[in-house]
Order: C-alpha cells, then structure tokens, then sequence
C-alpha cells in the first residue's frame, strides 16, 4: 500500500515484530531520536538503549530496545536488536525488582568503578522496561 512500510524487529533469540501498514517509526540512535515515515531515504542508523514507538492508523505501539541497527528503507524498516520486548510483554512486577536491587546496589557501592556501571546500567534498563510497560494496551 502507498504511504505505508513494512516494520521488522528482530533479535538473536526471535522475530519480536512483524507488521504491515505501518505509518510512522520512532527509536533512540546513538546521535538521539529519529523518525522514520514511508518514504524515507535509505539509511542505517546505530540504536542506543531507550523507547521505540510506531504508528499504524491513530494506534501508538511501544517497545525497549537494548542496542543494535535500524535499517530504514523507503518502504521496509528493519530493526536488529540485542534484546527488545513489547510494552504488554514486559513482567512489571519484575522490572520493579530489578529497580529496587539496582537503586540498593548503588547506595552501597564502595568497590569499583565496574560495579557501579553495572548497576547503573541494570537500573537504567529496569526503568525504561517500567516507563514502556505503562504504555500497555489493556485487552
């Protein structure tokens, strides 16, 4: 269909998405966000850590994304990434945890320096995954 493109994201472990008829897309690239519509000029763009969104007719969809490529196509837009899951896929209970034992973790660290990234980063991740789980569609 004209004016509309085809969406992919995958990652190693499987196909996350598969959509037709998709209007608009959104994602974090290393350089900041970017937006993609049907006809776009060809581009590979690197993905930072944050919050992809599409749009299909008046209908926003949300996801993580942890890293990886966009390959944006005038009428197909691929996405590899290392791990990406959609807002109604997330355990919000989980994600609440991880937060907790991040923030916990980094009010007693006193070891290293690659300590402390690594529970910045986990509390990083675990606050995108609650800020994408609030945008869940209710069924």
């Amino acid at each position: 269909m004209i004016g509309k493109f085809k969406l992919e994201i995958v990652t190693p472990n499987r196909l996350v998405l598969k959509e037709e008829d998709v209007d608009e897309f959104s994602a974090p690239g290393i350089e900041g966000y970017f937006t993609a519509l049907p006809g776009h000029t060809p581009y590979l763009v690197l993905l930072s850590e944050g919050k992809m969104s599409y749009r299909k007719g008046k209908e926003w969809h949300y996801m993580t994304v942890l890293n990886g490529y966009a390959e944006v196509l005038p009428d197909h837009i691929t996405v590899l990434a290392e791990k990406s899951e959609k807002a109604d896929e997330i355990d919000i209970e989980r994600a609440q945890e991880a937060k907790k034992r991040a923030e916990e973790r980094i009010k007693d660290i006193q070891q290293s320096e690659v300590d402390f990234e690594r529970a910045r980063a986990a509390l990083a991740r675990a606050i995108l995954r609650l800020d994408v789980s609030k945008n869940r569609r209710m069924n």
